[in-house]
């Protein structure tokens, strides 16, 4: 991990109340919460020599969009309880990185007021057991500008994550892009019958691409392509569904096998530093998520913590960039990455 997300792990732990840093740090049954860091430690460089790397460009491309960067935030709901400018803040700090942002369905701040900060925006979708709440939902997002929807798949119902963070007040949440509608108990519940026909009735009714969220197997991932994904989201969801769950770095190269040439492929858990992020990209991902940092950088610091940790990272990918022999992203290949031994104290 980069020295700087120490830190900003320190300040954030030191800001947050023992409720809220539970929760953020929460996994299925007490599991290891760097499991998926460790499995990105595990992969090596074998970098290239003697090339003019002067100049190297980080660039990407994703749903036919140039970005500036790989490096984009994950989604992650109820940011107020971590900051008081909750997704405000995470926007401004999207907006100046050149990536989209990509809002939870459980956003702590209004769609209109997100879209305004940062233009280029994707929703994270859970679809509800009630679908009419969700059509909604998803109504709303694409008035404020919303340009692709990001499906999780991975949550029928939640997890048997640890207890801590209770005892937040999660309603109120809800009603922040559901207001002046009638939400009873359970109607904001996630589905347990959804299956892949949700991606056709997303697209349908947003008119924009669906990407799948949660995607851990290559014949998942070409299913969920068949069935209309633009593209898929390696996840384990930071094993706050299933403890013992395949690191997204193993299950990466199956997926990319699988649908790479015909869809992008991003991927997330437990990336930490600019090497983790050459090695997803070298893989065959396009871009990578961050989670739990990108929120260690709103508790410490506002929208300057989070814009902290996103370009410690992408500083840190672009340095590697150049030190594998490579001038951009087309240049790298999973030739150029080897397994090796866990690093010392693991």
């Amino acid at each position: 991990m980069l020295t700087v997300l120490k830190a900003v792990r320190d300040r954030a732990r030191a800001a947050l109340p023992d409720e809220v840093w539970g929760w953020l740090q929460a996994t299925a049954d007490a599991a290891d919460v760097d499991a998926d860091t460790v499995a990105w430690e595990q992969l090596a460089i074998r970098s290239h020599v003697l090339r003019d790397v002067d100049g190297a460009d980080p660039s990407v491309t994703l749903l036919g969009h140039p970005f500036a960067s790989p490096v984009l935030a994950a989604p992650i709901g109820y940011q107020r309880f971590v900051h008081s400018d909750g997704e405000a803040a995470t926007a401004q700090a999207i907006a100046g990185h050149g990536v989209p942002f990509i809002v939870s369905t459980r956003s702590a701040t209004r769609f209109a007021d997100v879209g305004a900060i940062c233009p280029d925006w994707w929703l994270q979708v859970y679809v509800f057991r009630d679908r009419g709440l969700t059509a909604e939902l998803v109504g709303r997002a694409v008035a404020a500008g919303a340009t692709a929807l990001v499906l999780t798949g991975d949550t029928p119902f939640l997890g048997s994550q640890t207890e801590a963070g209770r005892g937040l007040d999660t309603r109120s949440v809800h009603r922040t892009n559901l207001d002046n509608l009638e939400v009873i108990d359970g109607a904001t519940d996630q589905d347990p019958t959804i299956d892949l026909d949700a991606i056709g009735w997303l697209h349908d009714i947003s008119g924009l691409p669906v990407l799948v969220k949660g995607v851990l197997r290559g014949d998942d991932a070409a299913d969920c392509v068949a069935a209309g994904a633009a593209g898929v989201v390696v996840s384990n969801h930071g094993r706050r569904q299933a403890a013992r769950v395949v690191s997204t770095a193993a299950a990466l190269p199956e997926v990319v096998a699988r649908v790479a040439d015909s869809v992008d492929v991003l991927v997330d858990g437990g990336i930490r530093d600019g090497t983790a992020v050459l090695a997803a990209l070298a893989l065959g991902a396009r871009a990578v998520l961050i989670g739990r940092p990108v929120m260690w950088g709103l508790a410490a610091g506002g929208s300057d913590g989070v814009a902290s940790v996103l370009s410690a990272v992408h500083d840190d990918f672009v340095r590697q960039l150049g030190l594998v022999g490579a001038r951009n992203v087309e240049e790298l290949s999973p030739d150029l990455i080897s397994r090796c031994e866990p690093p010392p104290g693991r």
